[in-house]
């Protein structure tokens, strides 16, 4: 088992994405995500969402995701943060706050 110092290893934050396209090289059906995290920048992501959310629906959109994972290169995409996510029987529904808040803030 985990200990809660490992979890908290993780740096969680909110990001608000403000762009969104189509991850064509993708072996599966991807989104590359353009997030914006304040303070800590513009960040992206390849994300395999695309069962229940549109490129339209997805602008504007406050997420949460992981800030402080390695880089990693998938399908062309150097993908800089890990969005997060509740795998459903209809797709991946992204973990969201219930109201708005300011970009770069930390789950705690």
């Amino acid at each position: 088992m985990l200990e809660i110092d490992d979890f908290l290893k993780l740096d969680i934050r909110v990001g608000t994405i403000i762009d969104a396209t189509v991850n064509s090289f993708a072996k599966h059906s991807a989104y590359v995500l353009t997030i914006d995290f304040g303070d800590l920048g513009i960040k992206r992501s390849s994300a395999q969402i695309t069962d229940l959310y549109t490129l339209d629906n997805l602008i504007n959109k406050q997420i949460l995701a992981v800030v402080n994972l390695k880089p990693k290169q998938v399908a062309k995409v150097i993908s800089e943060v890990l969005v997060l996510g509740v795998y459903s029987d209809d797709g991946v529904v992204l973990i969201t706050p219930d109201k708005v808040v300011k970009n770069g803030n930390k789950l705690g």
